[in-house]
């Protein structure tokens, strides 16, 4: 582990040193995202100027809600921006240094690169996440917390392994980059709260595509309360789907054709 920590640490670092070579592109980037969460925070404010409550969540708890989809979505773009270069790399044959260096393939492949221009959304994020409790009037105790934390890694791993599967398709597929773009169409859903639907809906949404858990369970843990079951079930999501993800790109590895041989 220290060694892969040491070598995330050097990823790290030439991300930084690579964002520097053009720092007004790098914070023009950042207050491009802090400008498009401020446009969905005037939408938020706009729909609750007219009600109270939307299917049972206050402005206070949308905003909860709102800012755990920016903070999922925030650290996959920061932490697996790399992901999206896994199309072009067969396409120019240059996934096999990757397969030839002595460091696991899945790991270089998803953390090459940090994406330091989300660092607004982040803080965005936090600032969201603060209002909302005190504009709600909640007091999330240590057991909601830490549940909330654990969904949200837990939403962080259903998502990557989701945009791994997706981009590894490119091993068989042409081009297949802009599915990337069905990724950030999911986060639009997921955005909003899984009561606005049907119960069957909700359902499907929890038990058989685990969108709910990318906002709206880890957000029920400080609007509602400690729910040892979502949290259970989160783990469980969480921990398969990262399994399947790996167990697929081994696979897919396994029948690489090099297009530079």
């Amino acid at each position: 582990m220290s060694r892969y920590w040491r070598i995330y640490r050097t990823f790290f670092t030439s991300s930084f040193a690579r964002e520097l070579e053009f720092r007004a592109n790098f914070f023009a980037k950042i207050a491009q995202n802090c400008v498009w969460v401020f446009f969905f925070v005037m939408i938020l404010l706009v729909i609750y100027r007219n009600t109270k409550s939307v299917a049972g969540w206050s402005r206070g708890d949308a905003f909860i809600l709102a800012a755990s989809c920016f903070l999922m979505n925030a650290l996959i773009s920061a932490c697996f921006l790399s992901l999206q270069e896994i199309p072009q790399q067969v396409r120019q044959g240059t996934l096999d240094f990757v397969i030839t260096k002595p460091i696991d393939t899945q790991f270089w492949i998803s953390t090459r690169k940090f994406n330091f221009d989300q660092l607004g959304t982040l803080t965005a994020g936090f600032v969201m996440v603060w209002y909302g409790i005190k504009t709600a009037g909640l007091h999330p105790g240590a057991m909601q917390w830490l549940a909330y934390v654990v969904l949200v890694l837990s939403s962080l791993a259903i998502f990557y392994s989701f945009y791994l599967i997706l981009m590894t398709l490119g091993i068989w597929l042409v081009r297949v980059d802009n599915l990337w773009v069905l990724g950030e169409s999911v986060m639009q859903v997921a955005r909003y709260p899984m009561d606005i639907y049907s119960l069957s809906i909700q359902r499907f949404f929890t038990f058989m595509i685990p969108l709910a858990f990318v906002a709206t369970i880890p957000s029920r843990q400080l609007v509602q309360g400690f729910n040892p079951r979502m949290l259970a079930a989160g783990l469980i999501w969480g921990v398969a789907c990262i399994f399947i993800a790996r167990w697929f790109w081994n696979y897919a590895l396994r029948h690489y054709t090099s297009a530079s041989s």
